[in-house]
């Protein structure tokens, strides 16, 4: 674990030093004058949609964060040659698609703490509401998605040649989920054999990424969501994780590291 977590450190660090950094700060303070917008008007329905704005760039900036981060990752140690003195150590090579995998998550989730801190600090001060537990909530459930999302992006940077490819075929593949996932149950109905089979299969094996979204709770101030929900939710993401972690690892093992 001590090598995981170097590895891990070595990837905060590195999304720190690159653009990713900066963008952050700006998508901040974009955020942080769209709500400082509130002040000026006190239509109860322009504060609910500058709030579903402003978590919709949270939503957005985190799925770039972390989908761009993780794609580059395994590629750039090959393409520099850096991955050779790494397994030479030794480590392994599940060690180093664990320590990916951790740096990245936890890099996208440091992200996540200061968009929610931002938001929570403006909306409760223009508000006068503090729902600390529903920003905790929230915050959490995405980066539980979050987690899902750079285990398939870990895993796609072994499987296409370039990380420009990946990095499209993941954002869609996402982007599908999220707006399409959870409505194929209800579109396989109006479908024939085989395809509403193959649907209907489709529908049971993707992630529900979907079912992490409780933005609508923060935007129409509802009560928490039932924390049975968020660990049963936490635990449907730890499986996926496990999934295509093993996955990545599989093709990692075969991967020629000079292809």
């Amino acid at each position: 674990m001590n090598t995981v977590f170097a590895l891990s450190n070595v990837v905060i660090k590195e999304l720190y030093r690159r653009k990713d950094f900066y963008v952050l700060f700006v998508l901040t303070a974009v955020i942080t004058l769209l709500m400082g917008a509130v002040h000026f008007f006190n239509d109860p329905k322009i504060a609910r949609d500058l709030k579903e704005i402003c978590l919709l760039l949270v939503w957005v900036s985190a799925l770039i964060i972390a989908i761009t981060t993780a794609a580059r990752q395994i590629p750039a140690e090959r393409e520099n040659r850096t991955i050779f003195p790494l397994l030479a150590k030794p480590v392994t090579r599940g060690q180093v698609l664990m320590g990916k995998f951790l740096g990245c998550w936890l890099a996208t989730g440091a992200a996540l703490i200061v968009f929610y801190l931002f938001f929570g600090i403006m909306s409760g001060a223009h508000e006068n509401r503090w729902p600390v537990l529903n920003y905790f909530q929230a915050f959490w459930l995405q980066w539980m998605m979050l987690a899902v999302v750079v285990a398939i992006v870990l895993l796609g940077s072994l499987l296409f040649s370039a990380p420009s490819a990946n990095i499209t075929i993941c954002f869609f593949v996402v982007l599908g989920i999220l707006l399409v996932g959870g409505h194929l149950n209800q579109v396989v109905l109006q479908q024939s054999e085989p395809v509403r089979t193959i649907t209907y299969t489709v529908y049971f094996l993707i992630p529900h990424l979907e079912w992490f979204d409780i933005r609508k709770f923060i935007i129409f101030n509802w009560a928490l969501v039932p924390w049975l929900y968020c660990l049963l939710a936490t635990l449907y993401a730890v499986v996926y994780v496990a999934l295509f972690l093993f996955a990545a690892w599989l093709a990692f093992r075969r991967k020629a590291l000079t292809a």
